[in-house]
């Protein structure tokens, strides 16, 4: 009797989860190229100005995805908001003078200022410390028998190698640059004028009067003023005769006396972004959730050019809408999820991975009880280097890193989808590092059992020419129906997905 009664009880779980299965698959169903399309067609478009975080595009894409979580009977994310709204810092530059021997100059054709390190105030300079190249390699160190604490320094941002190239090469390597102001700071600099090939480019573009946007507010509070300027404001710095920018390797490192009069005056705004939830409560689970992820933020404008980013990651985001729409239509038949499900669109991934960090800094639902997060970046086009059946693939990141149980599922999920599922990018020691450079990351590090999927770089790859009709939405329906049905299982399997291993996922 008792075991016909364990084969009973086996025979009606098998058909329970043969069920399960016939329903994800029936749900699947309702996400269709037709559909991706419609909504890709509307979240990359010209309307959305390429949905750089904390601009007007950015929350117009926001609001649209907003809507359609409202109309698919989701619930607010956050408390009683859909979106979950953080700071954003954008220096400006109200003015800036410089007067040499009582002589203006004009700021962006004779000199610009460096806003992530300007300082306001007035500084006026009677010495400057001209030292080369401003080096501080094994080979040559241009500092070794200077003094330059308390002192304006003047560099060239050019080094030996590159001073006679043509004027209007590009500019130097700005970590170049970058570690030759530190070098002067750090011995002592009261301020530092780098003396730069750009001013030399012929139809150079202005510089921009605002400056990179930033989470967290910057302090000036052991900050030095940093300027450049063109070799002929140099030459009146150094009161010198110069006929070009090559004539500076010919000027003798030293003390020269001057006459400047700096005058900045920048100001920070306060600006915001926000990720955007919906949440389809769960029933017996609803305590434990998955958390399905996608960056909508995208590069925005550069004057009137716009980057669309219709791959990246316009089809993600609208993966993440559509799945909330199948999911919801399964609760709206009685198939709801037995875990409650997370929809989260989220800004500052250009910038930064900003959204998903402060998700993870200020999570609306426990972390711990976060079973997986899936994360969807760039699942509309091809890898053109892809080696394999190009129209039936899809790479997924980072499914090792805490959990023996991941890869397991994906390849049974797999089976009828028959995708292939590439793990090359999956290795630490790629060099393309993909697996730090989109949101899952800041859930990864936090514990939670993550998987990226993602299609490759193309040439497109934050270009303007990232646009809708490039994508192909019959492989990407393939892809979003595969994640889906991943989803479907992490919602209604019996156990949280094992945390089993070490929480060493290293640093980006």
């Amino acid at each position: 009797m008792k075991k016909i009664f364990i084969i009973s009880v086996f025979f009606i779980s098998t058909l329970a989860i043969a069920q399960k299965n016939k329903d994800a698959a029936k749900f699947a169903q309702t996400i269709t190229q037709k559909d991706l399309k419609d909504q890709l067609t509307i979240v990359a478009s010209a309307e959305m100005e390429g949905r750089e975080t904390a601009t007007p595009g950015q929350k117009r894409a926001a609001a649209y995805i907003e809507s359609q979580f409202k109309e698919f009977g989701l619930l607010p994310g956050n408390g009683s908001s859909y979106q979950q709204l953080y700071p954003v810092f954008q220096d400006e530059l109200k003015s800036a003078m410089l007067d040499l021997y009582n002589l203006k100059f004009a700021y962006d054709k004779d000199f610009a200022i460096n806003l992530s390190n300007a300082v306001n105030g007035t500084f006026n300079v009677n010495e400057v410390v001209f030292v080369g190249y401003g080096n501080t390699d094994k080979e040559k160190d241009d500092y070794k028998n200077v003094n330059v604490k308390g002192k304006w320094v003047m560099l060239l941002e050019a080094n030996a190698a590159d001073i006679d190239k043509d004027e209007n090469s590009t500019m130097s390597n700005q970590r170049a640059v970058f570690a030759k102001i530190n070098a002067a700071t750090k011995n002592g600099a009261a301020g530092v004028i780098v003396v730069s090939k750009s001013f030399l480019k012929i139809n150079r573009q202005p510089a921009q009067r605002k400056g990179n946007m930033y989470m967290k507010k910057q302090t000036t509070e052991n900050a030095v003023p940093v300027i450049s300027v063109s070799y002929q404001a140099a030459a009146s710095i150094l009161t010198r005769f110069l006929n070009n920018y090559s004539d500076l390797k010919n000027i003798a490192p030293g003390n020269y006396a001057t006459n400047i009069k700096l005058t900045i005056d920048k100001t920070t705004n306060n600006l915001e972004s926000s990720n955007v939830i919906g949440l389809l409560e769960g029933t017996d689970k609803k305590d434990e959730y998955i958390i399905l992820t996608g960056h909508y933020d995208h590069l925005g404008k550069r004057d009137s050019v716009i980057y669309f980013g219709a791959d990246d990651d316009g089809s993600g985001t609208v993966s993440v809408i559509e799945m909330a729409q199948a999911f919801a239509e399964a609760k709206k038949k009685g198939k709801g999820p037995r875990r409650s499900i997370l929809f989260m669109t989220v800004s500052g991934e250009e910038k930064g991975l900003w959204g998903s960090e402060y998700y993870t800094t200020h999570p609306t639902v426990p972390l711990n009880k976060i079973s997986v997060n899936l994360n969807t970046d760039m699942v509309g086009r091809i890898d053109p280097l892809y080696k394999g059946d190009s129209m039936n693939y899809v790479y997924a990141i980072g499914e090792d890193k805490l959990s023996t149980e991941l890869m397991k599922i994906t390849d049974s999920i797999n089976k009828s989808a028959n995708l292939e599922i590439d793990r090359r990018f999956n290795d630490p020691k790629d060099p393309n590092r993909f697996y730090y450079r989109s949101d899952h990351y800041n859930f990864a590090k936090n514990g939670v059992p993550i998987i990226f999927y993602f299609d490759g770089v193309h040439k497109d790859y934050h270009r303007p020419t990232d646009t809708v009709e490039k994508i192909n939405f019959d492989l990407m329906e393939k892809r979003v129906h595969l994640i889906f049905n991943t989803a479907w299982v992490m919602a209604n399997r019996n156990e949280m997905i094992k945390r089993d291993l070490p929480l060493n996922v290293g640093t980006r």
